[in-house]
């Protein structure tokens, strides 16, 4: 798929184990260790998904997420690059993932302030209530269709 942009700043923070140190600034080793850290942590949210993925593999360097694997399918590869991408602190990923059945991609779309799933849906499908087919699109990352976020980037797949 390639690279995508993301808003840096906007998403999830991801959890640090709870037995992890934080990490002085200033140090190249222990930022190194930071990054690895936050490269596990979205792994982990990855994983946690239950997503048809073999092999995944992330590396976090400088706000840059890089992802390889096998994914089942194209929305599952989509997938995985968005919840890595509405992670804070990432601006860019770097999709290196390979797709077991190859489909159309989808259109990503980044919320702004004031849209609402249905807002979406009717700008994209001409159809406020077709909402449920974005939600769809994007679970499991999102849980209920009334909480999306500024910044968040969303998948809207072809009808």
């Amino acid at each position: 798929m390639g690279i995508f942009d993301f808003i840096r700043n906007a998403g999830r923070k991801p959890k640090p184990p709870e037995d992890a140190p934080a990490a002085p600034a200033g140090e190249t080793a222990e930022e190194k260790l930071a990054e690895m850290r936050t490269g596990n942590a979205i792994l982990r949210t990855i994983l946690s998904m239950d997503l048809d993925v073999t092999n995944p593999m992330v590396e976090f360097d400088d706000g840059t997420v890089t992802i390889r694997g096998t994914a089942a399918d194209q929305a599952t590869r989509e997938k995985i690059v968005l919840i890595a991408g509405n992670t804070h602190g990432v601006a860019r990923v770097d999709d290196r993932m390979t797709v077991e059945e190859a489909a159309p991609e989808a259109t990503f779309y980044t919320v702004e302030s004031g849209d609402t799933l249905g807002k979406i849906a009717k700008a994209h499908y001409g159809d406020a209530m077709k909402y449920p087919v974005i939600f769809e699109a994007n679970r499991p990352m999102l849980e209920d269709p009334d909480k999306i976020y500024p910044g968040q980037v969303l998948r809207i797949p072809e009808l």
